[in-house]
């Protein structure tokens, strides 16, 4: 089934269709290379690389070259306070200081940067981000245009008209975002810790309640207890409020494809359409390729329908 969003912008189609800008995409002009790419994730707030690790499996198993980053500060070097661990102490929670409080979106862009020069040593790279992670992917976009094969908007921000994240918050298609709901989890005030700290462990039932509406849609409460155990603590507060428009000269260049998850209540389908449309607007000559997958805002992302997606972008 195809769609479309507003008149003169970019269509949209269900997997199985053909996207409307399927080919129509300009390509980045590699010469010769014809090495299979690699295919390069980053991951969104309070989380790590651990939120592709199925659809990074599945990708490998069918021959894919692809691999996840830990931004500064999750997954490896995450950090987990002393008073976050059973039994919780909720007055030391929300003072314990943050390692994450002097990390900034520079830090994220350098460590992704250093991975993508490193993967295209070996052909081609696919940059994808989830979330908040598309912050950096269009940063990234911005600095190392050419060594960039495509970027991925997997129900991620892509700011583009407005500077940063919280500009869009603002907006009427995050109306009714589900956002409030996890705001409600925080335990900490980010102007003095530096970090969105928030209490994934809580023995609140309202907190299960907020993260199933928000994040997870239909999964069970089996599957939301084990996303609660892959959630981090601690972000870096800065990333909201950070520069993160992609520009047309550099980020513009970059054919690009957005994953619109139509069931998300956290970036509800009417704001990622925004985001669709504001860049086609930028760089009319490069239209984004859309595709949707009803799915929540968590994925989860080695669903079959996410995995063919890359599969298909990985060996085109």
């Amino acid at each position: 089934m195809t769609t479309n969003h507003e008149a003169g912008t970019s269509g949209v189609s269900e997997l199985g269709a053909t996207p409307l800008h399927d080919t129509a995409t300009p390509a980045i002009d590699h010469g010769d290379d014809r090495r299979p790419p690699t295919l390069v994730f980053v991951h969104g707030t309070n989380a790590s690389s651990s939120w592709c690790s199925g659809l990074i499996r599945e990708l490998t198993l069918r021959g894919h070259r692809s691999v996840a980053v830990d931004l500064p500060g999750h997954g490896d070097e995450g950090f987990f306070p002393r008073a976050y661990q059973a039994p919780q102490d909720l007055e030391a929670l929300a003072t314990e200081p943050s390692p994450l409080a002097k990390i900034t979106i520079d830090d994220y862009v350098e460590r992704v940067v250093d991975v993508v020069r490193r993967a295209r040593r070996h052909g081609p790279v696919i940059l994808a981000g989830a979330s908040q992670g598309g912050v950096t992917v269009s940063r990234v976009g911005n600095a190392v245009p050419d060594l960039l094969e495509r970027v991925v908007y997997v129900a991620a921000y892509c700011c583009v008209d407005l500077p940063n994240m919280a500009a869009y918050l603002a907006t009427p298609e995050n109306s009714d975002s589900l956002l409030p709901l996890i705001e409600a989890v925080k335990v900490a005030d980010p102007a003095i810790l530096g970090v969105n700290r928030l209490n994934w462990r809580s023995a609140d039932p309202s907190v299960f309640q907020a993260v199933k509406q928000c994040l997870a849609g239909d999964f069970t409460d089996e599957e939301v207890s084990r996303l609660l155990n892959m959630l981090e603590p601690d972000e870096t507060a800065s990333i909201p409020m950070a520069e993160a428009r992609g520009e047309a000269q550099t980020w513009g260049r970059i054919p690009r494809t957005y994953v619109r998850f139509t069931l998300d209540r956290l970036i509800p389908p009417a704001l990622q359409d925004r985001f669709i449309n504001e860049a086609d607007r930028l760089t009319p000559d490069n239209p984004t390729e859309v595709r949707s997958v009803a799915a929540p805002h968590v994925g989860p992302f080695d669903r079959p329908e996410l995995v063919e997606i890359f599969a298909e972008l990985a060996g085109r």
